[in-house]
């Protein structure tokens, strides 16, 4: 017996792992804008910020595209 995946409840759990990869990668710079540490670039942390938004929309974009588990599969593990 095949089995088979629930895409739609696939690209959740990737959506899930997209947000948690994000907030792992904008941690360090959410820390220097918000606790104004002291002889840290806070534009350069926001100008990292913005790289990684556009980064997570492009994964966004992509997971929402996926028409199989495969390509799904590719998005996750490129991510």
């Amino acid at each position: 017996m095949p089995i088979t995946v629930n895409l739609t409840k696939a690209k959740d759990i990737a959506h899930d792992m997209r947000r948690v990869k994000r907030e792992e990668e904008f941690k360090p710079h959410d820390d220097v804008i918000a606790k104004q540490i002291p002889g840290a670039d806070a534009t350069a942390a926001e100008e990292s910020r913005v790289a990684i938004r556009a980064k997570y929309e492009t994964v966004q974009t992509d997971i929402d595209a996926a028409i199989n588990e495969v390509e799904l599969r590719n998005v996750v593990e490129n991510m």
